[in-house]
């Protein structure tokens, strides 16, 4: 699992002048700054008067992206790069208020698999209808909301436009973005396949993207599993994957185009890329030993491959000489071993572009 922060936008829904809701949302910024640390969370305070949206005002519809307003496009981008929200919302007449909706309608896929939670204030019912109301709109979008909320009831918990001191909100609040947290990593994998930019696998539900830094802990465990069974074949415990450190693996993931298989928020496999010279050279290729023999490793490979720099005449990669299943299955694949040495084969493709 990545290591990256999350990144969770504090929305405030309010946009009346004088609204009792920059103080709510300053007390949870407050009251939520030691836990957010602790859980390894960024917290992003938007204000919707700030922000500024108009009433929707966009041609397109917003399942197609297409967005011709600047306003729309911060929006979008915004809420994209987040890994979930918490809306700080009044209730007017028992819903919520028109700019929260305003906000939820403008855009769509961005909203998608990621965890919202709820701070609300009012009097009677201390804002709850208003949460009731944006649940029915949210789910819809594909928003997953807690089942931890914060109420506030104005009358009780407001001194001179200021939220008294009090433990268990505080309490709750930590509660709620606790809950928002492992419900955020629980997505990940939804949200993930969801990018355009993902590439569908060979598994069902499977995908591609990008390996990053931030994924040097998977990479780190997947090669030293495969990487054993190297070292009892070739006798040897001298292979770099093998002894690498994390800061290691996240050094080279930095260097190398890294590409990671994965499904529900497994590592199923991994390949890795750069040029040499006028060679395109691939390493790395992994497979988790208890999917072997399903054609990932053919797949990963074909992907490597394709994705090799303009003016590259070859493919390169490198696997242990003792190492005979593999140099079969490269054998098979079209590679010509050119080389041994150091205990090292290495195999030769020609490009045909």
């Amino acid at each position: 699992m990545s290591t990256r922060k999350l990144r969770v936008l504090v929305i405030t829904s309010s946009t009346r002048p004088g609204a009792l809701g920059p103080a709510v949302a300053r007390w949870l910024e407050d009251a939520l700054a030691g836990p957010a640390d602790d859980l390894g969370v960024e917290l992003v305070p938007v204000s919707l008067a700030d922000l500024g949206l108009p009433f929707l005002d966009e041609e397109e519809h917003p399942s197609s992206g297409v967005y011709r307003h600047e306003h729309t496009r911060r929006w979008s981008a915004l809420v994209d790069a987040a890994d979930g929200f918490i809306a700080v919302t009044p209730e007017y007449n028992y819903g919520m208020p028109g700019s929260l909706k305003n906000a939820l309608d403008y855009l769509s896929a961005e909203w998608a698999w990621k965890p919202i939670g709820f701070v609300s204030y009012g009097n009677t019912s201390a804002g709850t209808r208003s949460v009731q109301h944006a649940k029915q709109v949210v789910t819809t979008l594909r928003l997953v909301p807690l089942g931890a909320t914060v109420a506030i009831r104005i009358g009780d918990a407001v001194e001179h436009g200021v939220l008294r001191p009090e433990i268990r909100r505080d309490g709750a609040a930590a509660s709620m973005l606790d809950e928002l947290v492992r419900l955020a990593n629980a997505l990940r994998p939804m949200r993930e396949r969801a990018r355009p930019e993902a590439v569908p696998g060979p598994v069902l539900g499977s995908y591609a993207r990008t390996l990053t830094p931030e994924d040097a802990a998977e990479v780190t465990v997947l090669q030293r599993c495969c990487w054993t069974e190297e070292a009892i074949v070739n006798a040897t415990l001298d292979i770099p994957a093998l002894h690498e450190s994390l800061a290691d693996v996240r050094s080279w993931l930095g260097e190398w185009d890294a590409t990671g298989l994965l499904l529900d928020g497994r590592l199923l496999g991994m390949v890795r890329t750069r040029r040499s010279g006028t060679a395109w050279e691939i390493g790395r290729l992994a497979v988790a030993p208890d999917l072997r023999g399903h054609g990932l490793g053919g797949w990963l490979l074909d992907l490597a491959e394709s994705a090799a720099a303009p003016g590259c005449d070859r493919l390169l990669l490198h696997t242990g000489a003792k190492s005979l299943r593999n140099i079969d299955f490269y054998k098979n694949r079209g590679y010509l071993p050119t080389a041994h040495g150091d205990g090292v084969t290495t195999l030769v493709k020609d490009l045909a572009r």
